[in-house]
């Protein structure tokens, strides 16, 4: 499963944009970025070229195309040189701007039972007794494998208000995992609804 986030489609027929990252600060004085990358490893976000920007805080601004000159692992985090980015003062111009790419620019899965993270979220949850657990919201790493992170809501015990239940469930599969099926939206997995 690889670790990837999506962005919504525009209204103006553009291609969809998957975000990668963001840019956090600057690194020394001849232009270069440090990234916060939810690529998985960390360092892939350099592989992709061009990458798309905006303010990080303006969600309806249009994207701006700008090409990755070099891009390396620097200790726990990347660092990027961006086109016609030569000094520290423009790289301070890009500091809050998320990262992403096209759709179309993102390697196509082949294996069987693999998926983007971005794919599953939103995705209804259901048991083996066909009860359903909620939708997925999201997805965390925990090191030994990742986690669905999936809420429903129920009626609060005093009736008057709804109340969120979040699951944590294990992506292991087959066994809290048992099928992803794409076409009905759905994950079937073996877990207790009391979890």
């Amino acid at each position: 499963m690889s670790s990837v986030q999506q962005q919504g489609q525009d209204t103006n027929k553009t291609p969809e944009k998957v975000i990668l990252g963001r840019i956090t600060g600057v690194y020394g004085v001849k232009g270069w970025v440090k990234v916060f990358s939810y690529t998985d490893p960390m360092e892939a976000i350099v592989d992709y070229s061009p990458w798309f920007i905006r303010a990080e805080n303006r969600k309806n601004a249009a994207w701006t195309k700008v090409k990755l000159k070099a891009g390396k692992r620097h200790a726990k985090t990347v660092v990027a040189k961006l086109e016609d980015c030569n000094d520290r003062d423009a790289a301070m111009a890009y500091i809050g701007t998320e990262i992403a790419i096209d759709q179309q620019q993102l390697e196509e899965l082949t294996e069987k039972n693999e998926y983007y993270w971005r794919d599953l979220i939103g995705l209804r949850v259901i048991n083996q007794h066909d009860i359903e657990l909620g939708v997925v919201k999201n997805l965390m790493e925990t090191g030994a494998n990742d986690v669905l992170v999936v809420v429903s809501e129920t009626d609060a015990d005093d009736g008057t208000k709804k109340k969120t239940i979040e699951r944590l469930i294990p992506w292991t599969w087959n066994n809290a995992i048992i099928e992803v099926d794409m076409k009905r939206k759905v994950i079937e997995v073996d877990w207790d609804p009391d979890f």
